[in-house]
């Protein structure tokens, strides 16, 4: 289980201040800007599609007082991954048109769970939204995703079907059993990509490569509260998948021992009564730092 590192000048918040702070996760009734977050490698053919569908759906849904969760803004934040194809001029050229949009392109090829690092860090929402770039997972099911928010910090996605060879459907099923009995849980589909989460504990969470197929485990340990909500699963419109079994089997039983072992040591503390500094309580510390970088 190999640590992500974030190098400063590729992944740097883009706003100047503070990323984040350690406490109780977003209030999703007080919150209602989200992050879209697809990494991309080699998904030219796709983009166009899947930002055009992203649009469409969260766009009329923006300001409406109806809704049961209110969505004030969105944003796209697609990571190109060191691609080798047209990828970072589609891109732009997409830019152009959707304003929603923010490329980020990153120097080399780091994989997908750094890519989705890099996306968490360029993200501005108060929450992260992931999809693939593949098309297989409908964007319209995100948004029910945030439908399903309120009363809950997190929301997964569980396909009821899905649109692969039959060997990789029976290997997602092993895999799910497995990991929940070493991890004492009951996440239905952790190869599911689709979810929604604060901004605030994704970059509290634990990030290594193959840290994207334990999202869902690492929020629990976060102490997230989830819903699981069935989504589709379409066949890839374009291109071909980057996995199959041979090249992360291994890989990911050792990256399963690794989370176990995280599972078991979390850190989590409650400030009863704040000292006094200085005539002041430190909360009015704190609160006095935090205006000094506004």
């Amino acid at each position: 289980m190999s640590l992500i590192r974030r190098h400063h000048a590729h992944l740097a918040p883009l706003d100047g201040r503070p990323s984040f702070s350690p406490g109780a996760v977003v209030d999703p009734t007080r919150k209602g800007r989200l992050s879209i977050v697809v990494p991309a490698k080699d998904e030219a053919e796709n983009l166009p599609r899947l930002v055009a569908e992203v649009v469409e759906v969260f766009r009329p849904m923006v300001g409406r007082v109806d809704r049961r969760h209110r969505l004030d803004a969105f944003e796209v934040v697609v990571v190109d991954d060191g691609s080798t194809d047209r990828t970072a001029q589609v891109l732009r050229r997409l830019a152009g048109t959707y304003p929603e949009l923010r490329p980020v392109f990153l120097a080399n090829n780091v994989g997908q769970s750094a890519a989705t690092a890099a996306g968490f860090w360029a993200a501005r929402g108060h929450w992260i939204g992931l999809l693939d770039a593949d098309l297989q997972n409908p964007p319209s099911d995100l948004a029910a995703l945030w439908e399903a928010l309120p009363g809950f910090d997190a929301a997964l996605g569980w396909r009821r079907t899905r649109e692969d060879v039959w060997t990789r459907r029976v290997i997602s099923r092993l895999a799910n059993l497995v990991r929940n009995a070493v991890l004492g849980q009951s996440i239905r589909d952790t190869g599911c990509s689709i979810r929604i989460f604060p901004r605030e504990v994704a970059l509290r969470l634990p990030m290594f490569r193959g840290a994207h197929r334990f999202f869902g485990p690492l929020l629990i340990r976060e102490g997230c509260r989830i819903v699981q909500k069935p989504v589709g699963h379409r066949p890839r419109f374009y291109g071909k998948s980057h996995y199959h079994f041979g090249s992360r089997s291994v890989r990911v039983v050792v990256d399963l021992l690794g989370v176990a072992w995280l599972l078991g040591r979390p850190i989590r503390f409650e400030v009863v009564s704040p000292p006094r500094i200085g005539g002041r309580s430190s909360e009015a510390r704190v609160a006095a730092g935090r205006e000094a970088f506004r």
